[in-house]
């Protein structure tokens, strides 16, 4: 499947949490929300990136925006992972992928001559409407948490324009 783009409406996310309670993104209506998908709790570039996110996350939460990170791992992981990193954000679990595979971020992979389907890094932001107002269709951990942070700022300086040109 394709990976929405800047315009697209942002297909629902309706997933629980560690602790069962159901997120969906058509809650979300009225406040930005970066949706990020990872591939594992717990490995290294995943908890850099989660990190990053981590330390940035009130400055995000300032700007009227909520961090989900998403990947395929239980509700016992991302306990743990929360915990072990003081991870204030949601992360949300994805067993069967299906809202990996409608943000495009469910893709064959190949390491070391192996292929397996799996979660490629990637990243959208949501406006307060719904639309993906970014796209990061493929990112490096590293450093992605403080270009969604810019990018955050952007966006809302952009749609307050377009909102005031009526």
């Amino acid at each position: 499947m394709s990976k929405p783009v800047a315009g697209d409406q942002a297909p629902e996310v309706a997933l629980s949490d560690e602790r069962g309670t159901l997120h969906r993104l058509a809650g979300q209506r009225g406040r930005w929300t970066i949706v990020y998908f990872y591939p594992e709790d717990d490995t290294p570039g995943c908890t850099t990136e989660a990190c990053q996110f981590r330390d940035l996350d009130q400055s995000i939460r300032d700007e009227g925006a909520d961090v989900w990170g998403i990947s395929p791992d239980g509700a016992d992981s991302h306990r743990r992972f929360r915990v072990k990193f003081e991870l204030p954000f949601t992360l949300l679990s994805d067993e069967d992928h299906a809202v990996a595979e409608a943000y495009g971020a469910w893709t064959l992979k190949n390491k070391d001559g192996r292929e397996y389907m799996g979660i490629q890094r990637s990243s959208f932001l949501v406006d307060p409407d719904g639309l993906i107002a970014y796209a990061w269709p493929t990112v490096k951990a590293d450093g992605h948490a403080a270009d969604v942070y810019a990018q955050l700022a952007t966006g809302k300086a952009e749609r307050a324009a377009r909102l005031s040109a009526g």
